[in-house]
C-alpha cells in the first residue's frame, strides 16, 4: 500500500469517523506498530549486512521475495516492493554485481527476463533468515505456540487489510 502522507486527497476511510481514530485501541495500535516498524527497519539493515556488507537495507526484501517465490520479472518485483522501474533496475544491477541474483530469459515470454537468486544468494539469504527465526524462537520461548500462531494470523490479516 502506498501512502503519500496527505491521505491522497481522499476523505476518511470507510467506516471510521474522525472521532473513532482517537479511541484508546487505535492509539495503542499506532504506538505499538510504530515501535515494531522502527525495530523492523533497524533489523532489516542488520540482516542486509549479514547477507553482504555492501547490500543496501532496502534490497533485503527483494532477496527474501525471490527466495520465497522463485524467479520474478523486474516489473513484478517493483510492484511488490512499491518502487518504480528505475529504482528496481538500479537495485537489481547492484544485486547482480554482488553475485546474489541473476537474470535469465522468461520461458513464457522470450522478450522478458526473470530475476532469480544465485546459489550464493540462496545460501546467504537462507542462513540469515534461519538465524532470524532462531532469534524469534528465543525471544518468544515463553509464549504458547498457539499465541505465536495467533499473532502471525493477525499480522497476516493486518497486511491483507493494508493492501486494500
Amino acid at each position: 500500500m502506498h501512502e503519500d502522507g496527505n491521505g491522497g486527497g481522499r476523505g476518511v476511510e470507510s467506516g471510521v469517523t474522525g472521532s473513532g481514530v482517537n479511541q484508546p485501541e487505535f492509539l495503542a495500535l499506532e504506538r505499538e506498530l510504530t515501535v515494531l516498524l522502527r525495530r523492523a527497519r533497524a533489523n532489516q539493515g542488520e540482516m542486509a549486512r549479514e547477507v553482504h556488507p555492501d547490500l543496501e537495507s532496502s534490497a533485503y526484501g527483494l532477496l527474501v521475495r525471490l527466495g520465497e517465490c522463485g524467479g520474478q520479472r523486474a516489473t513484478e518485483l517493483a510492484a511488490y516492493i512499491g518502487v518504480g522501474k528505475a529504482t528496481m533496475s538500479r537495485q537489481l544491477r547492484a544485486l547482480e554485481d554482488l553475485g546474489l541474483v541473476t537474470r535469465e530469459p522468461d520461458p513464457a515470454d522470450g522478450r522478458a527476463w526473470l530475476v532469480t537468486l544465485t546459489p550464493e544468494g540462496q545460501e546467504r539469504v537462507g542462513r540469515v533468515r534461519e538465524a532470524r527465526r532462531a532469534r524469534y524462537a528465543r525471544r518468544l520461548a515463553d509464549w504458547d505456540p498457539r499465541e505465536v500462531a495467533e499473532l502471525a494470523r493477525l499480522l497476516h490479516e493486518l497486511n491483507r487489510g493494508m493492501e486494500k
